[in-house]
C-alpha cells in the first residue's frame, strides 16, 4: 500500500502531510516527537492503513518536509496546524493519536475542537510545564542556534531509548540521529518555546472524545503525569507499556500496538467508513 505526499497550507507554510490507507476510510491523524518526524510512525502507519483505516501523518513545522517561516510558537499555534491539515483534506472528523510534542498539542486539540474529533490516543507527554522541566529547553535552544540541530541529534537519540536499544538496533538509532540533524532549526526553537508556554493541565476536563492515554513505563515523571491527566479526562484509559522509555512505539511496539488495537477496536463503528 504506498503512501502520498500532500503539502497543505498552514499558518507558519506548507505542512507535508503523509497519507496511507483507503481513500474513504476513517480519518486518523497522526503527530510526532519534536525533533523527529512522520517517519517514527512508519510501523503505526502501515499497521493502521492495512486496517482500512486513512491515515494521516503530519510533519510538524518545521520538521521532515514541513515549512516553518517563524521562530516562535504557542501549543494553540500546533492546534492550528492540525485544523489546518483537516480542513486542507476535507476532513471533517477524525482520530488524533499523537506523543511527546503531538500529545502535548493534542491535548489543545481536544480541549477547543472536540467537535473535529472521533477519539484520541495521547503518548509520553504532559498538558503542564514546571518551570524547571521548561527551562531544559533553553539550553537546547542556544546550542540548535548556534551549531544547528545536529548538535542535539546524539543526546537526544539516547535520552529517548538509551545506549543498550541504540546498541541493539543501530539502524534505528542512526534514522533518528539522521531525522533530529535535519530539523531545521525555526522548527526545533518554534516548537520547544510551545513546550515551555505549555499550559492545558486544568483545561484537560473539556476534552469530551474517548480517550486513551500510552506511556513507557521507563519515561522518567511521565507515567505520575500521564495518570494525573487521567483522572481529570472523564472516562480516559491509561496503558503503561513495560520497559518502554519516551517512544515506546518504537522500542516495545508489539506492546504498543496491542494498546493501539485496544483502543480502536473498543467501537466498532471506528473501523467502518
Amino acid at each position: 500500500m504506498s503512501q502520498q505526499t500532500q503539502m497543505i497550507q498552514g499558518p507558519a507554510g506548507k505542512i507535508a502531510v503523509h497519507i496511507e490507507g483507503p481513500e474513504n476510510g476513517p480519518a486518523i491523524l497522526l503527530a510526532h516527537s519534536i525533533l523527529s518526524s512522520s517517519m517514527m510512525w512508519r510501523e503505526q502507519s502501515k499497521m493502521l492503513a492495512a486496517c482500512g483505516w486513512r491515515v494521516v501523518s503530519a510533519d510538524t513545522r518545521g520538521h521532515g518536509q514541513s515549512e516553518c517561516r517563524t521562530q516562535t510558537a504557542t501549543m494553540d499555534d500546533l492546534v492550528a496546524d492540525s485544523i489546518a491539515v483537516l480542513d486542507g483534506l476535507n476532513i471533517a472528523k477524525a482520530h488524533y493519536m499523537g506523543l511527546s510534542l503531538g500529545g502535548m498539542s493534542g491535548a489543545g486539540l481536544g480541549i477547543h475542537h472536540s467537535d473535529r474529533l472521533l477519539s484520541m490516543v495521547l503518548c509520553d507527554c504532559r498538558a503542564d510545564m514546571p518551570t524547571a522541566m521548561g527551562d531544559v529547553w533553553n539550553e537546547r535552544m542556544a546550542s540548535a542556534e548556534k551549531e544547528g540541530c545536529q548538535s542535539l541529534a546524539v543526546a537526544t537519540t539516547e535520552r529517548w531509548f538509551g545506549l543498550p536499544f541504540i546498541d541493539a538496533n543501530p539502524e534505528t538509532g542512526k534514522a533518528f540521529r539522521d531525522t533530529i540533524a535535519s530539523t531545521q532549526v525555526a522548527g526545533f526553537v518554534s516548537c520547544a518555546r510551545a513546550i515551555q508556554s505549555l499550559n492545558y493541565l486544568d483545561q484537560v476536563h473539556h476534552i469530551q472524545v474517548p480517550t486513551s492515554l500510552i506511556v513507557g513505563a521507563n519515561d522518567g515523571p511521565l507515567p505520575a503525569a500521564m495518570r494525573d491527566m487521567q483522572e481529570k479526562i472523564k472516562g480516559a484509559r491509561l496503558e503503561v507499556i513495560p520497559n518502554a522509555g519516551h517512544l515506546p512505539n518504537i522500542d516495545q511496539s508489539i506492546s504498543f500496538n496491542a494498546a493501539l488495537m485496544r483502543h480502536f477496536f473498543q467501537n466498532p463503528t471506528w473501523s467502518q467508513a
